[in-house]
């Protein structure tokens, strides 16, 4: 009888190990908490923030790196000798460059030669490579072509964000916000609010709801130049725009394969302008600084609370801090970078100002 064994068993007892490796970093992380936002108790509607920053890389995008790891590893994808690659310039690079790390593996970011120093800087401190490009619309092109050149893996996070992720279970976001406000007035939020950059973290959350049979509603807020709601805005998921997202880890020029519109109850279009009004007047209320995605999720959540004040009606409301504010002091804090952006957020700031006052909203 003839037989072939395609597996190294050396190799699948690596596998195995990385496995172990990957998973015991999240049992140390534990979880992240779930912060309520100070609004007026009579109000009789309550805010949450997902402190996603906590994580060890600092941002949201730690367990995306994880599930995009685990995902190549079970599906034979990567080895004890494979040079990971992925196309980011900013917190997904960072922490998929961590995990490479602990593996043992080699991991190069590819990037727009436009990218700051201070990310470049980050994502070399995990042990990552930057490959910078000229042409920022070139990225994945390039990325796709370093892994097949290397004989490496190209992370592809646009693609696989949604089905890396057990969206049924398994401690994911979704499951972990829920259970987290099992003990509060409001256990079930009226909504979710949620960027989209990937779309992973939307179509997870939107899946588990439906999976559950819970009312909770999603909505996403788009930054400025995104292509992700003006193509839900027409049902025409080949929009494109012509700029990127300054709203970093938000936003992107074309309808990802991992965004599924049909698990989103609502979209809003939010200024950039007024993403960091909302981020700097919360930054000031939290006594911490806050990242621009945050500020756009804030913007989104505050409008909806003001609107279920104004029909009568009480409940919760969850959002996400994707990352915090020291990565931004020399943009999103900078007065001289916001002047040199255009961006005016004199109205914005006193839209959100009037909403912490009164919660009414006329942004």
């Amino acid at each position: 009888m003839e037989h072939l064994d395609r597996c190294d068993e050396n190799d699948r007892v690596w596998v195995t190990e990385a496995i172990a490796a990957v998973e015991a970093d999240a049992n140390r992380s534990a979880d992240t908490h779930l912060l309520p936002f100070p609004l007026p108790r009579e109000w009789g509607v309550d805010l949450y923030l997902k402190d996603e920053s906590v994580h060890p890389t600092g941002s949201l995008k730690h367990r995306l790196a994880r599930s995009l790891f685990l995902y190549g590893l079970c599906n034979g994808r990567i080895g004890p000798r494979t040079t990971i690659v992925e196309a980011s310039s900013g917190s997904t690079a960072v922490s998929e460059a961590y995990f490479a790390r602990m593996l043992g593996l080699p991991f190069i970011a590819v990037m727009p030669a436009s990218t700051s120093p201070e990310k470049i800087a980050l994502i070399e401190f995990q042990g990552g490579r930057c490959h910078l490009v000229d042409d920022p619309g070139a990225v994945v092109v390039e990325a796709r072509w370093l892994a097949e050149d290397s004989g490496g893996h190209f992370m592809d996070q646009f693609t696989y964000a949604e089905r890396a992720t057990d969206w049924r279970g398994n401690n994911n976001i979704a499951e972990s916000i829920y259970a987290q406000l099992a003990l509060e007035r409001h256990p079930i939020p009226a909504w979710v609010v949620v960027g989209a950059g990937t779309g992973g973290t939307s179509a997870t959350i939107g899946r588990y709801a439906r999976y559950r049979r819970l009312p909770t509603k999603l909505c996403v807020v788009d930054p400025e130049n995104s292509a992700f709601y003006p193509a839900w805005r027409a049902a025409d998921w080949s929009v494109r725009t012509s700029k990127g997202s300054r709203i970093e880890g938000i936003g992107r020029p074309t309808v990802e394969a991992s965004f599924l519109p049909n698990v989103v109850d609502r979209m809003v279009q939010v200024p950039d302008a007024a993403s960091l009004a909302a981020m700097r007047a919360a930054s000031a209320v939290l006594g911490r600084r806050l990242g621009g995605s945050t500020g756009t999720n804030l913007w989104g959540a505050f409008s909806l609370i003001a609107e279920m004040r104004a029909t009568g009606r009480r409940g919760s409301v969850v959002t996400l801090i994707c990352d915090g504010g020291e990565r931004y002091t020399d943009t999103y804090y900078s007065d001289t970078w916001v002047a040199a952006q255009g961006l005016n957020l004199t109205p914005h700031l006193a839209t959100v100002d009037r909403f912490l006052s009164t919660g009414t909203w006329s942004g």
